[in-house]
């Protein structure tokens, strides 16, 4: 039987699409025909937003019949669709993270209608969703196993209700001491109480400083919670939200869980906090010096023959330089010789060892629901020449092996989940072994963004793209989904135009789906800031360019799709995680690999320099009306 392309056919002998889609107009939604002669529902939703920003509901939502018209209108020829459909599939969804105190820390959703209104207006611009962190410390905050998810389950109705997806992060960490903490939300006080007795549930470094924003790896396996484990812990509270949410997620609201690793939710040693006394660029320091870990590498070492071997002694303190510590020399340092080396690739497997009983308890917690699982690995912000030796204390390199960075997507393969990595300074590796493990693979975070490198000069725009590039290349090789965040807030049309360039780096298909596309991009975050009229004004038109919103030949505008089959990224149910990959296969497996090329700019700009300096101009003379 032979083909024929539907495009190609004379315009007298096609048929006429009996579909429908979605199209907004000034305020309110209609389900409208494209072509055909049947009947069909037209759903409106009455309202409009008025100039100061607040929504005016006009009528309630009602369904009624119209005819749909007998022929394809002249604006919607079948070549307009077409090119509507190629355009499609550079479509990328955008979510906006909700406040962290979005729930206090009393476990009370406040300020309810200002919320709504905020959501309605991030609708009303098409964005597709919204991201929230559920902590652990709120929702077990009365003793082990008392769940209280009432104030989260007003929070994702609140956000059903107003056509919104969304992103859930399963935060196991405290809020507050990190960048861009505006409040504190500690552990569970039951668990806190546990390191009353015993500060060693936490990490801590060489001098025995304590570091009580995340339990301490060494906890992973030891049934100290009232007879549970730290995994365990992690394990049940999962189990609860599914449980419990149960109605969310067969209606296809929640559309990713992001699993929390370690402090800030990443799978990272906590060895750069600036609560005590870090300054960048600091070497940081190795945080394994509590009772387990000194244990099990005693043991380890032991088994390798070589019980004499202790943690090192010679690793410098956080803000010290490399050339300062005996550990770091450059020349016969520590971690150059058999020992050093040893020691690194314990450290190394130790965090992703830890990370993949996480990934596989929400694997087993998730079974069978129409999700992404997703994953955070961070990075540092050190440029491609900078010295590598704080990556060490996270863990995030190996020297001698590059055995850590992207053996994260080792991990992440075979768990079916998503790899969120912060890109500002990933080491990229490749595995050859993922050859076999791409099923079901998830999406890597990157975060593009200029940095300063201690007392170096100022890294390029260029070197530092190139890095977050080398990155993203080396996820999409291994079948990982890449998805991108913004590091710090930014309105400026210039950042704007940063993120679509990431989100897309060899531009728009004309063609149909791209070769490299990002999965999803979220916004950090809600704010009254954003949602101020000019900053506003200029994220609605990136979220219109993001969505590949193009003019289409005779006009027409590619707008909000509520259907990922549509732009080819399918949410399927959750498979079960396939077999652990033996930690000396990872470690001959990994090798750098080059960037695929990218395209210097973005072809769907926001807007350049003298746009930004007109949206400045303007923020001026209407900061009295905001």
């Amino acid at each position: 039987m032979t083909s024929i392309s539907y495009a190609s056919l004379p315009h007298l002998e096609r048929p006429s699409p009996a579909r429908t889609e979605l199209r907004r107009r000034h305020g309110w939604h209609e389900l409208a025909p494209v072509g055909g002669s049947r009947k069909i529902e037209k759903i409106e939703f009455g309202g409009r937003f008025s100039s100061d920003g607040t929504f005016k509901r006009v009528t309630a939502p009602q369904t009624v019949t119209s005819a749909a018209p007998t022929m394809v209108s002249d604006l919607e020829t079948a070549d307009s669709l077409a090119d509507k459909e190629k355009m499609l599939a550079n479509y990328v969804p955008v979510f906006v993270m909700l406040p962290l105190d979005v729930v206090s820390v009393s476990n009370v959703l406040e300020k309810q209608e200002e919320l709504r209104r905020q959501l309605r207006q991030l609708r009303a611009a098409d964005v597709d969703g919204v991201m929230v962190d559920v902590w652990w410390g709120i929702v077990e905050a009365e003793g082990a196993k008392c769940y209280d998810w009432s104030a989260y389950r007003e929070l994702f109705h609140m956000v059903e209700e107003e056509g919104l997806k969304l992103q859930a992060i399963m935060s196991f960490h405290q809020c507050g001491g990190n960048i861009g903490d505006a409040v504190d939300i500690p552990l569970p006080r039951w668990v806190r109480d546990v390191g009353e007795s015993d500060p060693d549930i936490y990490y801590t470094n060489r001098s025995g400083t304590r570091n009580r924003e995340y339990l301490t790896i060494g906890v992973d396996d030891q049934p100290i919670f009232d007879g549970r484990t730290a995994v365990e812990l992690y394990s049940d509270f999962m189990k609860s939200f599914r449980a419990n949410m149960a109605d969310f997620l067969d209606a296809g609201i929640i559309t990713d869980i992001e699993v929390g690793l370690g402090p800030a939710g990443e799978l990272r040693y906590p060895s750069y906090p600036e609560a005590q006394g870090w300054v960048f660029p600091g070497i940081g320091e190795f945080q394994c010096y509590d009772k387990y870990m000194k244990e099990e590498f005693k043991e380890d070492a032991t088994m390798a023959g070589h019980p004499e071997w202790d943690l090192p002694d010679d690793a410098g303190e956080y803000n010290d330089k490399p050339t300062k510590t005996k550990f770091f020399a450059a020349k016969n340092g520590t971690y150059l010789t058999e020992k050093g080396s040893f020691f690194l690739t314990w450290y190394s497997n130790k965090l992703l060892m830890h990370g993949d009983q996480i990934l596989d308890a929400a694997n087993e917690a998730f079974l069978g629901c129409k999700l992404k699982l997703a994953a955070k690995a961070s990075v540092l912000p050190h440029s491609l020449s900078a010295t590598r030796k704080p990556s060490l204390c996270c863990l995030h390199c190996n020297p001698t092996t590059c055995i850590a960075g992207l053996r994260h997507p080792l991990v992440v393969q075979r768990r079916q989940p998503c790899s969120r990595a912060n890109c500002r300074l990933l080491q990229p590796e490749r595995s050859r072994r993922l050859q076999n493990h791409r099923k079901n693979a998830g999406k890597t975070r990157c975060y593009p963004q200029l940095h300063l490198c201690g007392d170096e000069k100022l890294r390029t725009d260029q070197e530092s793209q190139e890095w977050a590039g080398r990155t993203r290349s080396t996820a999409w090789r291994e079948g990982i989904e890449v998805a991108c965040e913004n590091a710090l807030s930014r309105y400026d049309r210039r950042g704007y135009d940063q993120i679509l360039k990431n989100a897309r780096p060899n531009g728009l298909s004309r063609n149909g789906r791209p070769k490299l596309r990002v999965l999803a991009m979220t916004y950090l975050r809600l704010s009254d800031e954003l949602l101020k009229r000019i900053n506003f004004n200029v994220f609605r038109l990136f979220v219109r360019k993001i969505h590949a919103d193009q003019f289409h030949g005779v006009g027409l505008l590619q707008e909000y799709c509520a259907d990922p089959w549509k732009y080819f990224k399918p949410i399927t149910p959750v498979e079960r995680s396939k077999p652990a990959i033996p930690m000396h296969e990872i470690l001959e497996a990994t090798q750098t690999m080059k960037s695929y090329p990218f395209d210097p700019e973005t072809d769907t700009s926001v807007g350049g320099a003298f746009a930004d300096l007109v949206d400045a101009a303007l923020r001026i003379l209407t900061s009295s009306f905001d």
